[in-house]
């Protein structure tokens, strides 16, 4: 049965995909937030070409190979976003064909997930995040928290001059030692910078200490990598094997966050656990927003076997990502004792709001058109 219609329906921020198959069965996907609506266009233009009229049960990792093939001249990260637009949306087909949630095509099983809370401010006081981690402990369960160090790509620089020095303790003593506390510097040091606010997370007794140097400059990264203790990870930004390759060979971070949607979806995900694996690495994928790339992500960390400690779930509302708001009928990541639930659903489990999608930009690619 062949792929007929490949649809998207975006925002500027955030563009969801519909792929229908000759009988009329359909699978929803998702584009990569931010820029979304560029990655539509991508989609139509140098995706669709390549996938409709594919068998639904392809070889998909070798489809997602083809069109980079196809595509040669234009590698990167909108082509690559797009392919993981219609990889996600195919997975939900075939799972809604076969009655069987995602997570079991993939080798799983439904289960329940530790979740971190995933801060992304870092226009707020040590106090108030401080306070707002209690309050999310209190009311969720939650026993792991990422913060923010430093300012975004900041050449050194902090968000204001010492938040980072006063955030990393002032957490801990708001917490306790029985709570796991993570950093995302967000590329922001040099290796010598990195290496000193390391330093000050381990004596603090963190774990995790993500993007701490210009994140395309692996030499750096490993640098810290290779001095500190704590877990050094990375990775979300990388969406070609050639570098994750050069990543995992050479050790430049001790754990592997890919990002399922930047990554270009599923099945390549699936070859970089695999990867991963083989070299004995953990993988912690980036998931830094409520859209459906989350509950891609859980199924995704419930079917391989190098699976890190933790789901990144964010702990943003409508104050910072007011086009979440109304995406979906229902909300998919409810919280209980620090842990979320994969639905055993067919697909993907989830529906998508009619209200939403009537007012999106709408495309459409069919195979007689």
């Amino acid at each position: 049965m062949k792929i007929k219609i490949l649809e998207s329906f975006s925002s500027p921020y955030v563009a969801f995909v519909r792929v229908t198959a000759e009988d009329g069965s359909t699978g929803w996907g998702q584009i990569a937030p931010y820029h979304a609506d560029l990655s539509a266009l991508v989609l139509h233009r140098q995706v669709a070409p390549w996938v409709l009229g594919t068998e639904v049960d392809c070889d998909l990792d070798d489809l997602m190979d083809l069109v980079g093939e196809r595509e040669h001249k234009f590698p990167g990260s909108h082509l690559r976003r797009a392919m993981g637009g219609f990889d996600t949306a195919l997975w939900d087909l075939r799972g809604k064909l076969a009655g069987k949630p995602v997570v079991e095509l993939l080798g799983g099983k439904p289960t329940t997930l530790r979740a971190y809370a995933s801060s992304m401010k870092r226009d707020i006081t040590p106090a108030d995040e401080a306070e707002r981690f209690r309050r999310l402990q209190g009311e969720h369960g939650f026993d792991a928290f990422k913060f923010r160090v430093g300012a975004e790509v900041g050449r050194n620089a902090d968000e204001w001059p010492g938040r980072t020095e006063e955030i990393i303790p002032t957490i801990r003593r708001a917490l306790g030692d029985g709570v796991d506390l993570l950093a995302d510097a967000n590329s922001c040091y040099s290796p010598a910078r990195a290496i000193e606010v390391g330093r000050l997370m381990e004596a603090h007794g963190m774990v995790h200490y993500e993007e701490p140097c210009p994140y395309w400059e692996l030499e750096q990264t490993r640098e810290v990598t290779e001095t500190l203790d704590i877990d050094v990870t990375g990775g979300e930004q990388d969406c070609e094997f050639s570098v994750w390759k050069q990543i995992i060979r050479d050790r430049v971070v001790d754990i592997v966050q890919p990002d399922i949607l930047y990554l270009g979806g599923m099945a390549r995900s699936m070859r970089l656990a695999a990867m991963a694996a083989a070299a004995d690495m953990p993988v912690t994928p980036h998931a830094a927003n409520r859209s459906m790339v989350t509950i891609f992500t859980m199924h995704y960390l419930a079917a391989i076997p190098n699976a890190g400690k933790y789901l990144e779930l964010s702990i943003e509302g409508e104050d910072y990502y007011p086009w979440e708001q109304g995406l979906f009928r229902n909300d998919p990541y409810r919280v209980e004792d620090g842990r979320v639930r994969i639905s055993d659903a067919p697909g993907w489990g989830l529906e998508i709001s009619p209200e939403w999608l009537e007012n999106a930009t709408y495309q459409a690619s069919r195979l007689d058109a």
